[in-house]
């Protein structure tokens, strides 16, 4: 449990601003926010912003907006106060040390947020998604994380733990009449049940690949070789001159790396160095970087020169590529420079795509534009694919997919000794340890350590 003490932090970035918010929370908050803003005599109505006059010992600070949020009704569960004041960061700072000479003391990392998951105004997968809204950097990724933050997830977790607590109270029950051999729990039953719970334990572990790619974003590698206008095509998709294009071979010898919003969801585009043949020690360190980058990504874009290059060659680009990047990546074979190849030589072009025996092949120019959309649809039809499950509920946090695939070795083995009919001693032990993961997630079961490393990763204020 943690001392109910008051803290106070700064719940917006330093920095300079039109407006900076300073929070307080805890039993002293009324007495602190009476002593920065002693000219307020009485104490606002809850939920209503009143102008004050804010002082600290050397005299008066600045002016601003208070708002009282008495407890239980707050974000914390505890007397909140927020005070509006101008961004200059000197005001910040003689805010704060005003409140820490009040009697408070700063916050830690999450603190407010944990405090709200320790009085029960959030649980603890509902915790970890105001880090990712605060974090969310795309609408996909904003979306996912104000449908955790609203607790359906939680909902549906808490359901299958509540299955599982059922399920055990009858098997456990059982072992009070060991010596009637009695069954309370029908075993036919109970394998639907627990493969219902399994199934759902699946759907959700199933979802992670999605909820991952858009809350860390789309990693897509664009590989190919020297002058193939890789340089020029990560341009061309950002919109600037963020890369250096030059006509001599082997300009790029390290990746560079960027960030764009397609359909909603974020790209983390990677520019490598050309692949080729060499005997330069650090471009061949380069190369080396282009590979094992291409290896982690989603998406790799394979960027062949239209104007010097046989589809046939290139379908051979792309297979020795498979083989040195592994199954993971989808490889998206793309021609660039079409509008240096006569209209005649690209066979079976179609909204943008010219087929090939094997797979389409893209043509596009990076110089002009042309084909730039269909490749971007491609993109996002890539991570729409990645979403195959019906529930509109996707799993974003790998502790949640770690405690979720432990649930679901818990629940099989349990369903494996109903089949073998082992004693109800041992099925209740799997039933229990499924039920375990499950709190783990929404933090019916906790540990301090796990808190500690939770909320630690949240911003001073939050």
């Amino acid at each position: 449990m943690y001392t109910p003490d008051t803290i106070a932090a700064l719940s917006t970035a330093p920095g300079t601003g039109a407006i900076a918010v300073v929070r307080i929370s805890g039993p002293d908050t009324q007495q602190i926010m009476h002593a920065v803003a002693p000219s307020m005599l009485l104490t606002p109505e809850p939920r209503e912003a009143v102008f004050v006059r804010l002082r600290d010992a050397d005299g008066a600070v600045d002016e601003g907006l208070l708002t009282w949020f008495p407890g239980p009704h707050s974000y914390t569960g505890e007397d909140v106060a927020e005070i509006s004041v101008h961004g200059s960061p000197y005001i910040q700072q003689r805010m704060l040390e005003a409140l820490l000479a009040a009697g408070a003391r700063l916050a830690k990392p999450g603190e407010f947020t944990q405090r709200a998951f320790l009085n029960k105004k959030l649980d603890l997968s509902q915790a970890e998604a105001v880090a990712d809204l605060i974090a969310s950097g795309s609408q996909a990724a904003h979306k996912l994380a104000l449908q955790q933050l609203r607790g359906g997830y939680s909902k549906q977790i808490e359901g299958l733990r509540e299955q599982l607590i059922s399920l055990s109270a009858l098997v456990e029950l059982e072992l009070d009449f060991g010596e009637e051999d009695v069954q309370f729990a029908d075993r036919a039953e109970l394998t639907l049940l627990l493969d219902g719970i399994v199934a759902v334990c699946d759907t959700l572990i199933g979802s992670f690949r999605y909820g991952n790619a858009v809350k860390q974003g789309v990693p897509v590698a664009i590989v190919g070789a020297p002058n193939s206008g890789k340089s020029t095509l990560l341009n061309a998709l950002l919109q600037e001159d963020r890369a250096i294009v030059s006509d001599v071979p082997g300009t790029t010898r390290d990746t560079v790396e960027e960030t764009i919003s397609l359909g909603g969801v974020l790209f983390r585009f990677i520019d490598t160095a050309g692949i080729r043949n060499t005997k330069d020690t650090v471009e061949k360190l380069g190369i080396e970087r282009s590979y094992k980058r291409a290896a982690e990504a989603s998406i790799v874009v394979l960027l062949g020169d239209a104007a010097t290059l046989s589809e046939g060659a290139f379908r051979t680009q792309a297979d020795m590529l498979r083989k040195r990047i592994g199954e993971g990546p989808v490889i998206i074979p793309v021609l660039n420079k079409a509008d240096l190849v006569p209209s005649g030589q690209v066979q079976a072009v179609k909204n943008g795509r010219a087929v090939m025996e094997a797979k389409p092949v893209m043509h596009i120019s990076a110089k002009n534009g042309a084909g730039l959309e269909d490749l971007k649809d491609r993109f996002v039809e890539h991570v729409r694919q990645l979403n195959t499950g019906e529930s509109d509920i996707v799993v974003t946090n790998a502790r949640h997919v770690e405690a979720l695939t432990n649930a679901r070795t818990a629940l099989l083995s349990a369903k494996g000794g109903v089949e073998d009919g082992i004693s109800g001693e041992l099925l209740a032990t799997d039933l229990r340890q499924a039920q375990f993961h499950l709190g783990a997630i929404t933090g019916q079961i906790t540990v301090d350590d796990l808190l500690g490393s939770i909320f630690s990763r949240f911003c001073i204020g939050k």
